[in-house]
């Protein structure tokens, strides 16, 4: 996620200097030609084709926007589900047992294991370093055998929940609160998932693109009469805009996407290993900071 208001003008060359030489080139020429062969073009098929695609792109930025604020909001509410789990976990658990104190510092450290593997899953990101960090290797066996890693981690902490009420760590009602925590971890865990695996359909994709693109084309030949040598640069802004809405609408469509426009989720995740490490009384890493105007 990108932090300053204005983004650095190096990373705004890098994403438009390729569309924007393409149209400058093609005004020149449509301007050249007008000059030299000089012909009449129609203005208001042109400010009405302008007018339905400004709308048809701002409906579509703006069904882009609210998946990445959607995606956003499952994430805020992992954050406060994965506080709620530690809570009840050290707050349940009598310390005066036997076993309790190391079984608390395992479903606690299992919880933010989850969190990264959750992350690493929605990223595409094989590897995921912080699974050995926090999981032992009996339980990271059984989390490598499992097609989607961040279940297997919340199935084998239930499973452990189940067994700490059998030997009486737990009464029943105490269980079905600390339950009532993992399904909404598991209901956050299926929303970001379904915004993942589903993109927004093929119409809202190809057609807005490819009416962008002839737009763009046939902007040079409304404008070349009435601005003349000016042509190149008045197209060539005017084209730019619609390409950066168009733009904006693929930046944000995947939340997830681990680019510069990501939901922040390795921010989110350091801050639920901060908060739970502290819950049990550990040492907790600092938190992520933004890299080059960028918070990943």
């Amino acid at each position: 996620m990108i932090i300053p208001d204005t983004p650095r003008v190096t990373r705004i060359v890098r994403e438009v200097w390729k569309p924007l030489t393409v149209l400058f080139v093609w005004d020149v020429l449509v301007t050249v030609v007008y000059f030299v062969l000089p012909f009449k073009a129609p203005a208001l098929p042109l400010t009405i084709f302008g007018s339905a695609l400004a709308l048809f792109l701002g409906f579509r930025a703006t069904s882009a926007y609210q998946r990445w604020w959607e995606g956003r909001i499952l994430w805020g509410a992992m954050i406060n589900a994965s506080r709620s789990f530690s809570r009840a976990i050290t707050a349940f658990m009598d310390d005066r047992r036997d076993g309790v104190v190391p079984l608390k510092r395992t479903l606690v450290q299992r919880q933010i294991a989850y969190v990264h593997a959750l992350r690493c899953a929605l990223r595409r990101q094989q590897q995921c370093p912080e699974l050995a960090q926090y999981l032992d290797a009996s339980a990271m066996a059984e989390v490598e055998e499992r097609t989607n890693r961040p279940n297997a981690v919340l199935d084998g902490t239930g499973r452990r929940i189940a067994a700490a009420q059998r030997i009486g760590y737990l009464d029943t009602i105490q269980q079905s609160r600390i339950e009532a925590v993992l399904i909404d971890i598991a209901n956050a865990q299926g929303g970001m998932e379904r915004l993942k695996n589903t993109p927004l359909p093929m119409q809202y994709r190809f057609f807005p693109a490819l009416f962008t693109r002839i737009f763009c084309v046939l902007l040079p030949i409304g404008l070349v009469e009435t601005l003349g040598m000016a042509t190149p640069v008045g197209s060539t802004i005017a084209g730019l805009m619609f390409l950066a809405i168009l733009q904006i609408g693929d930046d944000l469509v995947d939340p997830f996407a681990n680019d510069v426009h990501d939901v922040p989720m390795s921010a989110m995740c350091r801050t639920i290993e901060i908060d739970l490490l502290q819950s049990i009384g550990d040492a907790a890493p600092a938190p992520l900071g933004e890299v080059k105007g960028v918070l990943w």
